[in-house]
């Protein structure tokens, strides 16, 4: 079974060859609010939450991280079940209380947060803040005089030992995250001492996309070796020990999935150690998915415009390209262009007949969703699909260029389709020109 199949069995469904989604066939959602559009199925969201749920022990809470998908519909519904969010910009904390999310249950990380970002977030009792140098826990000591109120801080450690692994390595080496692990006891002290910071705990996050369970664990126990460390130098168990996100899924025919029964047998053992430390008696220990739960989930579905056989190689030109889904085009971050999971998904029964280029309508050569992938025969009017695309797609794009209008967003629950975010117009290229 191929990877679309594969994704199609566990999550979605086909009747007479055409995808549907939440049982509502793709052609009456790209009828209905137009192409190109990203599609969110819910239950996929209830199902990876539960799984994940059912993978770590109690002593761990979960986090959404929202730079995956800042979708209100989909904050909101990972508010509603119980989740606290991880934030990285003071508009992400401004979408976390719109979707009615308590502002104790926010979590701020990042190295670059600006004095009115952090004023804005302390005059309206953010959980957490994640302080990643000394002057950035200083600017939150002199903000929290000005208002007369405390910060709760955590601080972000890049450790020394390499136990890296996964598509993207935040840690282990020179870095713009956290504080080195070598500086940790000259930072520390000023930090715990600080009248107008109430010191929780510690934030290591060394590696993203990970398939690996064991690579996973091993950076989890080196958070806790960590964790330890410190608990030691301040004389007090720490309230809050942070692993992060890291869990991945696999975009890729070479790439399998995490194995979530062996994960759960690690993490078990590890709860046991924490367990028998009087270091963590009280302590939370808490990640921060954000792919894991969404990434499955979505769908970006763009109508074919035309098809070219230009010197013997054909296209299929779609309405949709890089500007909504820069992943998939490889140009966010690949070295080595690799196609997401793609299909015609009208066409899901029919033989795969030809090699194609799938390419969106921007004038740059930048702009291949799929180069070299074996497709049916398709006509113009056909909806091709991007599998995967929950997670760091309509987001992580640079929606502005070309002045395209942007795609909307459909969440599908119950069998219906909600309208999550409008298409744009062309008139909002010129909102913010005075």
């Amino acid at each position: 079974m191929d990877h679309v199949q594969s994704l199609v069995a566990r999550h979605f469904g086909v009747i007479s060859g055409e995808l549907h989604v939440g049982g509502i066939p793709v052609s009456v959602l790209a009828r209905e609010h137009g192409t190109p559009l990203f599609v969110y199925d819910a239950q996929v969201l209830d199902r990876q939450y539960a799984l994940l749920r059912d993978t770590y022990p109690k002593e761990f809470a979960i986090s959404y991280s929202v730079k995956a998908n800042p979708c209100p519909a989909i904050v909101r519904h990972f508010v509603n079940l119980g989740l606290g969010l991880e934030i990285a910009s003071g508009g992400e904390f401004h979408q976390a209380l719109r979707a009615g999310c308590q502002p104790e249950r926010v979590l701020f990380a990042g190295p670059g947060k600006t004095e009115a970002e952090l004023e804005f977030v302390l005059g309206r009792g953010i959980g957490e803040i994640h302080v990643e140098s000394l002057l950035e826990a200083s600017r939150v000591g002199a903000i929290c005089e000005k208002l007369g109120v405390r910060a709760r801080v955590a601080l972000r450690v890049n450790p020394g030992t390499d136990v890296q692994g996964g598509a993207m390595r935040m840690g282990g080496k020179p870095a713009p995250f956290g504080v080195d692990e070598e500086r940790l006891d000259t930072v520390l002290d000023p930090l715990v001492s600080n009248s107008h910071i109430e010191f929780q705990g510690i934030h290591i996050f060394t590696g993203t996309q990970i398939l690996d369970d064991a690579v996973l664990v091993a950076q989890y126990r080196r958070g806790i070796e960590i964790a330890r460390r410190v608990a030691d130098r301040i004389h007090r168990p720490l309230r809050t020990v942070d692993f992060g996100g890291g869990l991945g899924i696999p975009y890729f025919p070479s790439e399998a999935p995490l194995s979530m029964p062996r994960l759960a047998d690690s993490l078990r053992s590890l709860a046991a150690d924490v367990r028998e430390d009087a270091r963590f008696q009280g302590t939370q220990l808490l990640i921060e998915p954000g792919r894991y739960l969404v990434g499955e989930a979505g769908i970006y579905i763009t109508r074919v415009n035309d098809i070219k056989e230009p010197r013997g190689k054909t296209f299929f030109i779609v309405d949709g390209g890089m500007n909504h889904h820069l992943a998939a085009s490889g140009n966010l971050g690949q070295v080595i262009k690799r196609n997401f999971p793609v299909a015609v998904v009208n066409r899901l029964d029919a033989p795969v007949v030809a090699t194609v280029d799938v390419v969106g309508p921007l004038c740059t050569p930048l702009d291949v969703i799929a180069r070299d992938v074996a497709l049916p025969k398709a006509q113009v009017g056909d909806l091709f699909g991007i599998f995967q695309s929950g997670a760091y797609a309509r987001t992580a794009s640079p929606l502005g260029f070309l002045s395209q209008p942007t795609p909307a967003e459909i969440i599908v629950r119950d069998g219906a389709a909600t309208l999550a975010r409008r298409r744009g117009t062309y008139d909002d290229a010129l909102r913010d020109v005075p």
